[in-house]
């Protein structure tokens, strides 16, 4: 969560999140228009691009160099691509290609999922736990863990009783959340057993679509964003840590006594007892907007990002000890031109059709000089065009003169 991917009207821009104040744009691309998805391998070169003008074809950048690696097109539009160090996933509404990032080799092609019409799937960004989280069921919450090094399922958890809506890891690959369409209950999986952790409620009064969810990277929150105003953050506290002994209170003997009672009542009942409240919250001034969230560490404090599909950033105190409301302390525009200007409410150019958060880079100094050509094989993927001085390589992958990045190996 270190820098953020938009897509636009006229194509893409990158940017740093390294400072409160200042929003560092990294990158800016006019080449293809209608950038609807925008993909960065964590803080390196490598980016990848679909467009509403080619929606069955992925564009692999090395923006620094302004090249293009190579492309390949699909069966049918590609509705999601998520990318970790080891591989490359590409989501159709009935089918996901697995890619080995180093050389953009096709290894593997799931056909006939279930019709998966938002593209919704979690990849780890973890590689030594490259898992694979996508629906196992188009009218039930059923969850699919693949393991994306070894190839094969690992599980299926049955999460929840409708259609799912979100999934996310956390930066280890260790733990899996999970939201319906109803968006009132949240669920976290251990991975790989698919355990049931904990369970997080976010209200009952009204239905929710939502659209984020996500870990911080120390796995010690978990925030979640819909279509409504209210951002919700929920503390994974371990429960089985043994707490120091709660002053004889009214309130916390009322409390021992309701835990005492939950051995008794139907699991059902006693699952919405234990249920936990979100432990911070936040109120936008925004309503029925897509929006991205994140949890990052910015100049040593924890913060809240909510980047809203008109163009906005928002950057918020999150109180890691009380929680409670969050207090908004700075608002950026994402589309004005050059040097962003923040609180530019006027801005005329046109919103960005979706935008994407990147995740946090870990530095590697792996160089690389043997080079050979991408290619694709057999399963729906057809080879593109490939450009003959590409970075693509049998070992891991240098895609920036400072050894900033990608790919090891096994």
């Amino acid at each position: 969560c270190s820098s953020l991917a938009i897509g636009t009207t006229t194509g893409y821009r990158l940017f740093s999140l390294s400072s409160v104040e200042q929003l560092d744009q990294v990158h800016e691309s006019n080449e293809i228009p209608d950038v609807y998805i925008v993909e960065r391998l964590f803080s390196s070169s490598l980016v990848v691009v679909v467009s509403h003008a080619k929606p069955q074809q992925m564009n692999v950048y090395h923006f620094k160099k302004g090249t293009e690696i190579c492309n390949y097109s699909y069966s049918s539009k590609i509705l999601s691509i998520r990318l970790n160090r080891q591989r490359l996933v590409v989501c159709l509404e009935e089918s996901i290609y697995i890619h080995n990032i180093k050389d953009m080799k096709l290894l593997k092609t799931i056909m006939d999922t279930p019709p998966n019409t938002t593209g919704l799937c979690a990849l780890s960004i973890n590689h030594a736990n490259s898992y694979l989280a996508y629906p196992g069921s188009a009218t039930s919450g059923e969850i699919v863990l693949y393991d994306g090094n070894t190839l094969k399922t690992a599980c299926t958890i049955p999460a929840h009783d409708g259609p799912l809506a979100a999934l996310t890891f956390n930066s280890t690959g260790s733990k899996l959340a999970s939201a319906s369409e109803k968006g009132t209950v949240i669920r976290v999986f251990s991975i790989p057993g698919g355990q049931k952790l904990y369970e997080f409620r976010r209200g009952m009064k009204r239905y929710v679509n939502i659209s984020s969810l996500v870990f911080s990277m120390d796995s010690q929150f978990l925030c979640a964003s819909s279509n409504t105003e209210t951002v919700h953050i929920f503390k994974l506290e371990h429960l089985t840590d043994s707490r120091p002994e709660e002053p004889p209170t009214w309130s916390g003997y009322m409390g021992k006594m309701f835990q005492a009672a939950t051995n008794y009542l139907p699991a059902q009942v006693s699952g919405m007892m234990s249920q936990d409240r979100a432990f911070a919250t936040v109120r936008l001034n925004i309503s029925g907007q897509r929006n991205i969230c994140a949890l990052s560490t910015i100049q040593k404090l924890p913060r809240l990002l909510v980047t809203t599909s008109d163009g906005h950033l928002y950057i918020y105190n999150l109180d890691p000890q009380d929680g409670g409301e969050c207090v908004l302390i700075k608002n950026h525009s994402l589309l004005g031109s050059g040097k962003m200007e923040e609180n530019k409410e006027n801005d005329l150019q046109p919103p960005a059709p979706q935008s994407y958060a990147a995740t946090v880079a870990r530095q590697s100094t792996v160089p690389s000089t043997s080079t050979m050509p991408g290619y694709s094989e057999d399963g729906g993927a057809l080879r593109g065009e490939v450009i003959p001085e590409h970075e693509f390589a049998t070992g891991p992958v240098c895609l920036d003169d400072e050894n900033e990045f990608p790919p090891v190996s096994i």
